[in-house]
């Protein structure tokens, strides 16, 4: 992290650099994702009109401009404050435009989910490992990333084999500065296993070459995309304790989706646990839901779904789902193991979900887009998708 603050720092001395001085930047007639005047232009973003979109390191805030005056619902993002006020310096009313000064990683994981994410050569300068999965549940399931990212630089080092930063000397455009700053300067194959482990599928890299002969850099053009399902996993591949193989699963489905929190082993889960002795499964997801959650509700405010008969190993789990169909209280973070709960889209669920979470999902919504193992039976006993 200290290596991307000491990048953000030079970008904002650069900011600081032009609110100065000043400069006519005239609006942006081609797009560029490498060199000037190489490479594909804007047609790699397809139709943008009513798309929900990202500038990841927005800068000035052109490219976003000139998508939002295409029809598009644009939101820039810069980490840099003089490059943030350089922007709504320059765009203070542009309908369908706004900037967000922020880590880019806070912003993706707070904001609703996007259609489309672009970054021109803005990317490397962060951990892909710290990015990545944040850039994945950030894109609605089928949504789209392209970004640009240096791969040989201009004295002709070509890039590494390992997702660990390297020096490079950053040249501050309009200006005569250099500034030694880190970069995660990746070959393309890297790139492709680091999107997949994160759940992306690389669908085109594209080679975009500087003209100049004396000049040998080198950059690639990244068309990533989200798939439309979304994937589950076990937190580990260890069986859970015997107490643990009867449990609840507690559906919340409001105005803003469905809640859901992030395990400290990866996975998204909806708020449950185990049956204490003598407990219903109503009681046990009114309980399990104040203890995790902080959330209250009645049992008489909550519909059993049915029991689903899953296999681990040689024992059979039972799961639970329950549907509370109201509550009080607003998401906090009551327990060490699962942080950030959210409300998330119907239609934009986050990956990878918990095994049992995503089954009880399923038997709620049997539309959902859902990938996870079969339950070996599913018994209802209420109601179908609400």
């Amino acid at each position: 992290m200290d290596i991307e603050k000491q990048t953000a720092e030079t970008w904002t001395t650069y900011g600081a650099h032009q609110l100065t001085v000043r400069p006519d930047l005239p609006e942006i007639a081609r797009w560029d994702w490498g060199g000037t005047d190489t490479g594909p232009d804007i047609e790699s973003l397809g139709d943008v009109e009513g798309l929900r979109i990202l500038d990841l390191g927005s800068g000035v805030g052109r490219h976003a401009a000139r998508l939002a005056a295409l029809g598009a619902d644009v939101t820039g993002v810069d980490a840099s404050p003089t490059q943030h006020e350089r922007a709504v310096t320059r765009y203070p009313n542009t309908p369908g435009l706004r900037f967000v000064c922020a880590d880019a990683v806070a912003h993706l994981q707070d904001a609703a989910p996007y259609d489309l994410i672009y970054s021109i050569n803005g990317l490397p300068f962060l951990d892909p490992n710290r990015l990545l999965p944040a850039l994945a549940n950030a894109l609605k399931p089928g949504g789209r990333l392209l970004f640009s990212a240096l791969h040989t630089n201009s004295a002709g080092a070509g890039p590494s084999k390992a997702a660990t930063p390297r020096p490079e000397v950053l040249r501050l455009p309009g200006t005569d500065q250099t500034h030694p700053v880190h970069m995660w300067v990746l070959t393309t194959q890297l790139w492709e296993d680091l999107l997949v482990e994160h759940g992306l599928t690389l669908e085109k890299a594209t080679a975009i070459d500087e003209p100049q002969p004396d000049n040998q850099a080198s950059y690639r053009l990244y068309e990533v995309r989200r798939p439309q399902r979304v994937p589950s996993r076990q937190r580990t591949g260890t069986p859970p304790p015997p107490r643990a193989f009867v449990g609840v699963g507690v559906i919340i489905h409001g105005p803003d989706g469905v809640l859901l929190g992030q395990h400290r082993r990866g996975t998204f889960e909806l708020p449950g646990g185990s049956v204490e002795p003598g407990e219903t499964f109503a009681e046990a997801a009114v309980r399990e839901l104040r203890e995790e959650a902080g959330i209250a509700a009645d049992v008489a405010d909550t519909v059993v779904l049915g029991t689903l008969l899953a296999r681990v190993g040689d024992i059979v789990r039972v799961t639970v789902p329950v549907l509370v169909t109201r509550w009080s209280g607003v998401p906090l973070q009551c327990e060490e193991t699962i942080g950030a709960w959210r409300f998330w889209p119907r239609d934009a669920l986050p990956q990878p979900l918990f095994v049992p979470s995503a089954q009880c999902l399923s038997a709620w919504d049997p539309s959902l887009p859902l990938d996870h193992p079969a339950a070996a039976a599913f018994h209802p006993s209420g109601p179908g998708p609400v």
